[in-house]
């Protein structure tokens, strides 16, 4: 089966596709979770002085919301978890960051954690990987991802102080 990787154009007349594909970011060649992750950084930059109750609430949201994205993208796609769908990508960045200090050495930080715990998949990551299908199984190996990744981050943060 020929798995279909769409144009941006295509992109830019479903908004949902659009979204799923990080605004145009999946359709990297090489990397795309990568690349995705990287348009998440300025929208981190733009919520990380939010108190942690909204930045939450947006967690949530976008959550949630790519549960939806994600599984329907895939759906569209005909394959489970497209390499192109960053939008779980996006949201486990955003995870790794949450109460996270300011800076773009934090920044980088996370970025570096979140990709490194993604890309290896340890437990229990690799099992919710392989087993969970739909929309919340392409988001559940990020959500797990970036719970490792924030944890070494704010252990790191406060063995090493901000």
């Amino acid at each position: 089966m020929r798995i279909h990787n769409p144009s941006f154009s295509e992109l830019l007349r479903d908004p949902t596709m659009l979204l799923a594909f990080g605004f145009g970011s999946g359709l990297a060649p090489k990397a795309p979770g990568t690349f995705g992750t990287l348009v998440a950084i300025p929208f981190w930059w733009l919520m990380k002085d939010l108190s942690p109750a909204w930045y939450l609430g947006i967690l949530v949201v976008t959550g949630l919301v790519g549960c939806y994205l994600c599984g329907a993208a895939a759906k569209k796609l005909g394959v489970h978890d497209h390499g192109g769908i960053v939008w779980d990508e996006m949201v486990g960045y955003w995870l790794t960051m949450f109460m996270a200090p300011a800076g773009w050495i934090w920044a980088l930080y996370g970025f570096v954690l979140f990709r490194l715990f993604d890309i290896a998949k340890p437990p229990p990551i690799g099992w919710a990987d392989r087993r969970v299908q739909g929309g919340v199984g392409i988001m559940l190996d990020d959500i797990l991802a970036a719970v490792y990744a924030a944890l070494i981050l704010q252990i790191t943060v406060f063995f090493v102080g901000a």
